[in-house]
């Protein structure tokens, strides 16, 4: 009976192995997405029904939203020149506030999906005389114009997190990495666990 049971917990563990990161990757998507649905669908602000009640038409926010992205994506390629852009761009740059906000997030979604993308190059970093390492990505190669010009900035993202920070590192610790930018940042988001 007592092997019986041990059986039993090996393949609800096993089973579980298999079932639970599939089952938290899809709750986070469904999560997310059904989140961002509600909060730009506006379905319930122009359709009522019979009783008056507004009515939720689940997808429609997610739907406006790539719909609405594909058309300002036709209109700024299609039509806005770089002197436009360049003029809009000091124009928030003037705002206070908006410009920090602004600037913040532009620069970190062209990091990932610009053309001159900033986590591409992933490193190792020697971080002290003991042989302790950590995994980064490279961001800025020239730092002389704050006064530093023997290091690099290096961008060291958190484990289980989408957090990480910013070191700037002396050049002669810093050594390439022999793998994708997807497989370093996978590994390091996994805390180490994921198979490279």
């Amino acid at each position: 009976m007592n092997r019986i049971v041990k059986t039993l917990f090996n393949y609800l563990v096993r089973g579980a192995l298999v079932i639970l990161p599939i089952a938290a990757a899809l709750f986070f998507i469904y999560w997310a997405v059904s989140k961002l649905d509600a909060a730009l669908n506006l379905s319930n602000m122009f359709w009522v029904d019979q009783a008056g009640k507004p009515i939720y038409i689940p997808g429609l926010g997610i739907l406006t939203v790539i719909i609405f992205l594909i058309v300002v994506g036709i209109i700024v390629t299609n039509f806005v020149t770089d002197p436009i852009k360049k003029w809009v761009g000091r124009w928030f740059n003037r705002l206070p506030v908006f410009n920090v906000i602004y600037t913040s997030f532009k620069d970190l979604t062209e990091a990932f999906v610009g053309d001159d993308k900033k986590f591409s190059e992933p490193v190792i970093v020697e971080v002290n005389e003991t042989g302790l390492k950590k995994i980064g990505f490279l961001t800025q190669k020239d730092l002389s114009k704050i006064g530093y010009p023997g290091d690099v900035a290096v961008y060291f993202p958190f484990s289980y997190s989408i957090a990480g920070q910013i070191c700037l590192v002396n050049v002669d610790r810093v050594k390439p990495l022999k793998m994708s930018a997807s497989d370093a940042m996978k590994f390091i988001v996994s805390g180490g666990v994921s198979q490279i």
